[in-house]
């Protein structure tokens, strides 16, 4: 699908979301996003369904500076104060990049919980029309509280749209937010398209990933396996020839779930979520030296085309590396990927290596070999379990570099401590986890004295 297909965008990110250009330094409340949506006859269906993409549109790319900024894939370049903190391991809870997030993660709940609530109600509805929207609202509904959850840890488990209800909920354990997940997720395997348009739509291909990566952070190794398998053994999705691809071109043959743009509605100058912005038009957050030398080693092959060099750009703390993942509004790769091919790839080898499948045919060998193979890197011969498992975490940077997942591989696998450590004086396990964002503590009764240790 081409840019120019993605219809009906731009309307709903006005009615609903209201949130590309926010302001830097003074993100709007999420309840004054919330009394706009309208979903009163069968003709409003589509509207809603594509307000709720344009609402975890933002989510997506938020998610991208938490999981490589806060590890050890991004430095401080630029002035923002937000991404001074997360440069230099000093995050507060009136961080902004700490506020966008939770704000974009609740506007997508609530528009979810609107769908869930209203469309059954409405009549008129073609059945298959609205098991879809259903399908995706509980699917993106679950995601992002998955998002919530492996960033801020347990959270206010909102599921209705009744904004006084809202205003004053608890922090659920992770325990019982993971239930939600894995029911939400469960309802819309069983709702959802077998195949969507484009990958910018949800499919049961898009569901099952999202329970592989469930299962695998959950250390699930039989299920992390089976529903990678289910998505790689389907053949929807085939690796890109050439890894420069994926850098430089928006639904590749291997996206299985990205969020895309317009020209009219990329983030463009967002100082928050747009990363070309960021990246590359502002330089306010540059490739650390660190992964510059992982994406330059041998193993890496290709990948590495996922920063390049300008020697004009050399001075003070920058290097002279960009992130080259993410283009401008009028180029064909400024979509943010969800979920790709590799990943299942990854997910798989990883719980076959837990599982003591470590070398040989159907192993974590092989998977890794495939994506290997694919960007012209040195293949993994016979090695141990604890060496494979540490080979992956490498190749999960070489593969994921700039997907927003280095972080959260460091907390989930008990590494974050020790590299991060490492990487800056400033760490503190406590990073493990970001801070509730101030202005919810203060808005919220529930919470108001439970922040997350060392904030």
């Amino acid at each position: 699908m081409t840019k120019r297909h993605y219809k009906g965008m731009l309307l709903s990110l006005l009615l609903l979301a209201g949130t590309a250009c926010e302001d830097v330094l003074k993100p709007k409340p999420i309840d004054l996003l919330t009394n706009d949506v309208v979903l009163n006859e069968p003709r409003d269906v589509a509207n809603v369904e594509l307000g709720l993409y344009s609402a975890v549109r933002n989510v997506i790319p938020a998610a991208v500076i938490a999981g490589d900024f806060t590890a050890d894939h991004l430095i401080h370049n630029g002035t923002f104060p937000q991404y001074r903190e997360l440069g230099t391991k000093h995050i507060t809870s009136s961080n902004t990049s700490v506020q966008i997030l939770w704000q974009y993660i609740y506007n997508t709940i609530y528009i979810a919980n609107f769908i869930l609530e209203r469309l059954p109600q409405v009549e008129g509805v073609p059945s298959a029309q609205r098991n879809q929207v259903m399908g995706t609202a509980y699917f993106l509904r679950g995601y992002a509280f998955f998002v919530a959850l492996y960033t801020y840890g347990g959270v206010p488990l909102v599921t209705t749209s009744d904004i006084e209800t809202n205003r004053n909920i608890p922090r659920s354990s992770a325990a019982e937010v993971l239930a939600q997940i894995n029911s939400d997720y469960t309802a819309a395997l069983g709702l959802v398209p077998e195949d969507a348009s484009t990958a910018a739509y949800i499919s049961k291909s898009a569901v099952q990933a999202g329970l592989a990566r469930l299962n695998l952070y959950l250390g699930n190794w039989s299920q992390a396996e089976s529903y990678a398998s289910a998505v790689i053994d389907s053949k929807k999705y085939t690796l890109e020839s050439d890894f420069a691809t994926v850098v430089t071109t928006d639904l590749t043959s291997e996206a299985i779930f990205e969020v895309s743009y317009l020209v009219s509605d990329d983030p463009g100058t967002d100082g928050n979520i747009g990363l070309n912005n960021l990246f590359a038009g502002r330089r306010e957050i540059i490739p650390s030296n660190e992964v510059v030398l992982a994406l330059s080693a041998p193993e890496s092959g290709s990948r590495f085309s996922s920063i390049k060099f300008d020697a004009t750009k050399l001075g003070g703390v920058d290097n002279g590396w960009s992130v080259a993942k993410y283009g401008t509004a009028d180029e064909n790769n400024n979509n943010v990927v969800a979920f790709r091919l590799p990943e299942m790839y990854l997910i798989r080898a990883e719980a076959r290596a837990q599982q003591e499948k470590t070398t040989g045919d159907n192993s974590a060998q092989s998977d890794i070999n495939v994506l290997r193979a694919r960007a012209n890197a040195p293949t993994v011969g016979a090695v141990t379990k604890s060496q494979m498992l540490r080979l992956l975490e490498e190749e999960r940077r070489y593969e994921l570099a700039f997907e927003g997942h280095r972080w959260y591989d460091l907390v989930r696998t008990g590494r974050a401590n020790a590299v991060m450590s490492a990487f800056s004086p400033n760490w503190r396990e406590d990073y493990n986890l970001w801070p509730i964002p101030q202005r919810e503590l203060q808005n919220n009764p529930a919470i108001a004295d439970d922040q997350n240790p060392g904030y």
